[in-house]
């Protein structure tokens, strides 16, 4: 048995001898080579039988007891290399046709596939497993040197061709040897690619021929490429169940090659090779000139040691000589000495294998990359799609053959193949443009190649993968679906770029799908937030799918302006159980009954995803990237910017740059030991190197950010002691504007509801369902208050009503005073409460009758009774309340009462305030001219103010004074007076409300509307006419004057009264600047033409007007003209407004002075003014 404490030289039993000594007489039965002929290998009598007990060992010994002893026997004995691969060479150079010798090989292939089988750490290792599995691993890479070697006999390709009779046979017909058989080749195989040297054990022998470069090679010469092909292109057809061991074998091949060195030629490889060669080189040339500027010399001196002083009067003591350099060298090298053990939290295990090492980067010979680089293309022209489609429809339904590492495997080479069929198109972009001139035009291909892992459901895979990973915290699988987002990514966006228009209209299709999920943007935003010490791996890969991610959604939201994006929110539905009406009357099971009616009575919170969509804004979701943990997570990324290339110096520049600049958040990056890596980058020591290209960048960015940063402490002193620590949000907000956010919480008040019209139409009813909702539920407590303010507000009211009775009999002339309001007082606080967020109690209060004061519904809002209601109508609605209390509805038409209850529904968008309401339209028509029953809507009245009274009274004098004019006769002034009265009329009949006008006016008279709109433009054309002729004669009526006198509106303009319009004219220019007039009138009209004419100057209250004016502009000269002279004022206009109406009207006259008389004819377009707050349109209706 084992000795488990030995001295130390002696020898250890690591296996029992007895288990020894029958393994090795196995052995040694199986055959051997002659001695007369050494290079000929002899099977023994009975090798079949002997390679039978051999497997039986294997499987009863090791595999169920949970050793490893036999297989140790067998490395020591040198089974493989000195018996099984003799045995397969003899089969081959035989011509593989007899049949005992075929049996026997088939038995060799049985012991080959578990002797080559990977041996990895897991969590169920013993002590054996322990002892052996180094030696085990090491006699692997022997058994591994010994089948690929053998290129003469070709081992791989007799393992072929002992499969081929199973691969021959249609897969109905075939048996579960068949499939047995095909499965231990292909094992093998993946075997073959999976064995590696262990780099912390000693190699033996050359690595170069156990490496990945002779494992391809080896491939590629016995023709296991072209059986991967075929058997990949007929996945669905022939082998549906060899789909995982195959996704196995091109894992193991493709893991940790460079795509981009593999689609190189031969020069570039080499060019290449240089490059890094050469930064290899600067790299050692810099340390060594780093150490040198501190290193000891021979004539230097040893053993120095100083003391340095401290502020706090401390002393610290230092050695070595560097120290006398400078006092910044000093402190450096103490901070060197300095070490923090920082306390680690305990985290799981997760070991890394050969399964989920993505990472590790594999060199490729020249040969090994040709070979690969052809399998490659054509595995992408022929077995993507059937392999990569059947693997992921086996990983979904979870197949009994699918194992945990399937899927991330799954991702991995998904990736890496995207990423190898983007370097292939772009070489041969390349070669394209090179040969331009020798080649003819060639069609461009399309990514009809790898369409497979393009649809919706690999989306939905994808997805569901990463969640689970995120959940579950298995970062190497969310390190290899990350990747395959990003690859994919990047296809589409090579896609959107194809001369093809299918493949542009595929490639926005996939982002659409992709960008609609706002459940995607909150996962990349927890992956990046979420890093922690998942490894340099995972942390690349996460900061790349950010990058590419915020890039492609970036060009796509400006793109699309009205992108939308499907939100997932949980909603809490809550569920009470309703009592049934015969639980009370059961006798035998009240306390199961009772726990019943509890428990149905709880309230269940079910989590219930409500999807809505809304429009999506970029900026709003890169500002969720601001945050410290986001800004952590890249800082970690840069620290290794030594080892960066790059792209990825470029990937987390673009970041920072984002952050500090585009969002305008530098203060997140305003922290010592960000600055410090910052500086050190460009500064040293140790920095970036400055012969890459992305220095110049670093350096203007972190010139600029150290400049914002000075800024900063100057505004905000603060910042100095805050630089030692991350930023919340709260120090974010006082940072950037100097005050502590004010946070207000204030509670909405809840929609108003009404009752359903078709369940009530009188207020009794009205009152009945929403008292019994309020009765069901269980606020009968509400109602009763209610009937109590009823009964004390109608008592109140009787005292009141029987007061004023005897006031006035006793003095009947006396006034009579209103009636006061009453107060509603709540009894407690839950009361005050429910007065305010009680929508159904608030819908009982304005029922009853009760009014809210003041505008704000905020708590503690008062509510009154108001002076209109008796106290018969109060006592009338507090008796039809008490008698729904007593007998609430239990269903109203079949349904809850509580049913009958919905939000209050706005009718229109216009306010119902605007315009006159009670208007008579009579039975006229729009479009007649004569108004048998007045006009269809008043005009707004124009009222004089007493400015305006006073100056025109002066005007009058003033022009009395320095000339006389004739009166007129009355024949004249009639005629006047009817042609005012005409135009009015006419005005009139133009004004139309907009309360009353709609989009669908135009549909109600289809045959009048080609009528309706001539006559329309006729008037309009007619009022543009007259109005431009009021503004160059400037003699417009006054409405108030006409409306006593019965003289309005303005003057016909016609041939006959050509010369009175130019001599009113004159005068209304003489009068304007300071000559007198004949009359009144005129003197009115000049003022109300300079009110029109010219702008009221800007007040500070006049906001809102100017935001009228602004939001309903002009569209030309004949809309800005047609407009009604009695709708440019309002009603009531106070003296103020007149006054600086005026000031306004004389500086506006000073401009029209120096017009000459030849502008007479042209149009003149009245400025716009800010009085225009009417509630009517008095544009066509046509527009």
């Amino acid at each position: 048995m084992d000795t488990e404490a030995v001295q130390v030289g002696q020898n250890v039993q690591v296996v029992d001898p007895e288990v020894r000594a029958y393994v090795y007489s196995l052995v040694t039965a199986l055959g051997g080579f002659n001695g007369v002929d050494a290079d000929k290998y002899v099977l023994g009598d009975d090798a079949l039988s002997c390679l039978r007990d051999i497997k039986r060992w294997l499987k009863l010994y090791d595999t169920k007891s949970n050793r490893m002893d036999v297989a140790r026997c067998l490395g020591e004995a040198n089974l493989i290399n000195g018996d099984l691969v003799p045995i397969l060479s003899m089969w081959w150079e035989s011509g593989q046709n007899g049949k005992h010798l075929t049996r026997i090989a088939l038995a060799c292939l049985e012991l080959l596939v578990p002797l080559t089988w990977p041996v990895e750490p897991h969590s169920q290792m013993t002590v054996n497993h322990h002892r052996h599995m180094p030696y085990l691993q090491q006699v692997q890479v022997q058994y591994k040197r010994g089948l690929l070697n053998q290129s003469s006999t070709g081992i791989l390709r007799a393992v072929i061709k002992l499969a081929l009779p199973s691969m021959a046979i249609p897969r109905s017909e075939r048996s579960t040897r068949d499939e047995g058989i095909l499965k231990l080749m292909l094992y093998l195989f993946r075997n073959l690619a999976t064995i590696a040297p262990n780099a912390r054990l000693a190699a033996e022998g050359e690595e170069e021929e156990t490496s990945r470069s002779a494992t391809i090679n080896a491939f590629q010469a016995q023709d296991v490429f072209a059986l991967l092909l075929t058997m990949c292109s007929n996945m669905e057809d022939d082998f549906n169940t060899e789909d995982v061991i195959l996704l196995e074998i091109l894992f193991q091949l493709v893991r940790g090659v460079n795509v981009e060195k593999l689609f190189m030629d031969d020069a570039q490889r080499k060019a290449k090779r240089t490059d890094e060669l050469g930064e290899l080189l600067g790299k050692e040339s810099n340390k060594k000139r780093e150490y040198a500027k501190n290193a000891p010399t021979r004539h230097g001196r040893f053993g120095t040691m100083i003391w340095v002083k401290r502020d706090d009067a401390k002393v610290s003591t230092v050695s070595g000589q560097d120290t006398l350099k400078d006092g910044q060298t000093t402190l450096y090298k103490m901070d060197q000495s300095k070490k923090w053990n920082k306390p680690r939290q305990k985290r799981r295990r997760d070991d890394v294998n050969l399964n989920n090492d993505f990472d590790l980067p594999v060199y490729l010979n020249s040969q090994a990359t040709r070979n690969l680089r052809t399998f490659v293309e054509e595995f992408l022209d022929s077995g993507f799609n059937p392999l990569l489609t059947h693997v992921r429809k086996a990983i979904e339904r979870e197949a009994d053959r699918v194992l945990h590492t399937h899927t991330s495997q799954f991702f991995y080479v998904v990736s890496w193949f995207l990423q190898a069929e983007r370097a292939r198109r772009a070489r041969q972009k390349e070669q394209r443009e090179k040969n331009k001139s020798t080649t003819r035009e060639i069609e461009p291909d399309s990514f009809s190649l790898v369409a497979g892992v393009l649809n919706q459901e690999t989306f939905v895979f994808l997805n569901r993968a990463m969640q689970f990973s995120m959940d579950h915290k298995e970062w190497h699988d969310l390190n290899a679906s990350m990747r395959c987002f990003t690859q994919i990514l990047l296809t589409v966006q090579e896609m959107t770029l194809s001369p093809l228009e299918e493949d542009q209209e595929i490639a926005d299709n996939i982002q659409n799908r992709i960008f609609y999920e706002e459940t995607t943007h909150d996962r990349i935003l927890t992956i990046v937030r979420g890093f922690k010490d998942q490894g340099f791996g995972y942390l690349d890969a996460c900061t790349e799918l950010c990058h590419v991610f915020l890039r492609m959604l970036e060009r796509y939201s400006k793109e699309n302006v009205d992108m939308q994006v499907r939100s997932r929110r949980r909603a809490i539905r809550k569920k009470k159980a309703e009592q049934s009406a015969n639980s009370a009357g059961a006798g035998g099971n009240d306390d199961e009954n009772n726990e019943e009616v509890d428990s149905e009575a709880e309230e269940l919170a079910d989590a219930a995803r409500v999807s809505k969509e809304r429009k999506f804004d970029f900026n709003r979701f890169a500002a969720k990237f601001c945050n410290q943990k986001s800004v952590d997570t890249f800082v970690a990324f840069t620290k290794f910017y030594r080892e960066l290339d790059h792209e990825q110096l470029k990937r987390a520049h673009r970041f920072f740059y984002r952050v500090a600049f585009k969002q305008d958040m530098s203060v997140l990056l305003f922290r010592v030991d960000i600055i410090n890596l910052f500086y050190r980058m460009i500064k040293g020591p140790e920095g970036l190197d400055k012969s890459k290209p992305a220095f110049r960048d670093w350096e203007e960015f972190v010139k600029q950010l150290i400049r914002r940063l000075t800024k900063k402490m100057d505004q905000r002193p603060a910042l100095i002691v805050e630089m030692l620590f991350s930023k919340i949000n709260a120090t974010l907000f006082y940072l950037e504007y100097g005050y502590e956010r004010q946070t207000l919480s204030e509670k909405r008040a809840p929609a108003e509801m009404e009752v359903h019209p078709q369940a009530a139409s009188t207020k009794e009813d009205q009152l009945a369902i929403v008292v019994s909702a309020l009765m069901m539920d269980g606020r009968g407590d509400l109602v009763k208050w209610i009937t109590d303010v009823l009964d004390s507000a109608a008592n109140e009211r009787d005292s009141w009503e029987a007061q004023d009775e005897a006031r006035r009999a006793e003095n009947p002339d006396a006034s009579t005073a209103p009636n006061p309001m009453i107060r509603v007082k709540h009894s407690d606080e839950a009361c005050r409460t429910a007065m305010f967020s009680n929508a159904k109690l608030r819908l009982l209060m304005t029922l009853a009758g009760f009014e809210r004061l003041g505008v704000e519904d905020v708590p503690g809002a008062s509510w009154v009774v108001p002076s209109s209601s008796t106290a018969k109508t109060l006592r009338d609605t507090k008796d039809t309340i008490e008698k729904s209390r007593s007998n609430p509805m239990q269903e109203i038409n079949g349904e809850d009462p509580r049913h009958q209850l919905r939000r209050k529904v706005h009718r229109g968008t216009r306010d119902d305030s605007q315009g006159p309401m009670d208007v008579d339209f009579g039975a006229d028509s729009e479009g007649e001219d004569i108004l048998p029953d007045g006009p269809l809507f008043p005009p707004n009245l124009r009222t004089k103010s007493n400015a305006l009274q006073e100056l025109k009274q002066k005007r009058r004098k003033r022009h009395q004074s320095t000339e006389e004019h004739e009166p007129l006769d009355d024949e004249t002034l009639e005629a006047r007076r009817r042609t005012r009265e005409a135009n009015a009329l006419a005005r009139q009949a133009k004004i139309k409300s907009d309360l009353y006008i709609h989009a669908s006016d135009e549909e109600s008279d289809e045959d009048g509307g080609e009528e309706f709109f001539r006559l329309e433009e006729e008037r309009r054309k007619a009022q543009a006419k007259r109005i431009r002729k009021a503004l160059l004669t400037g003699i417009v009526e006054d409405p108030a004057q006409s409306t006593k006198t019965k003289k309005g509106g303005k003057r016909m303009s016609t041939d006959g009264e050509l010369e009175a319009s130019n001599a009113g004219r004159k005068r209304a220019r003489s009068s304007l600047f300071g000559g007198g007039s004949d009359d009144g009138e005129s003197d009115d009209d000049i003022l109300m033409t300079v009110a029109e004419q010219s702008p009221s100057p800007p007040r500070a209250g006049s906001a809102s007007n100017e935001a009228v004016d602004n939001e309903t502009p002009l569209t030309s000269a004949e809309d800005e003209m047609d407009f009604d002279d009695d709708l440019a004022f309002s009603k009531e206009r106070q003296s103020q407004v007149a006054a600086e109406d005026l000031s306004s009207a004389k500086e506006q006259d000073a401009t029209v002075n120096g017009d000459d008389d030849d502008d007479e004819d042209a149009p003149i377009i009245a400025p716009s003014r800010r009085q225009m707050r009417g509630g009517f349109v008095v544009d066509s209706d046509s527009e």
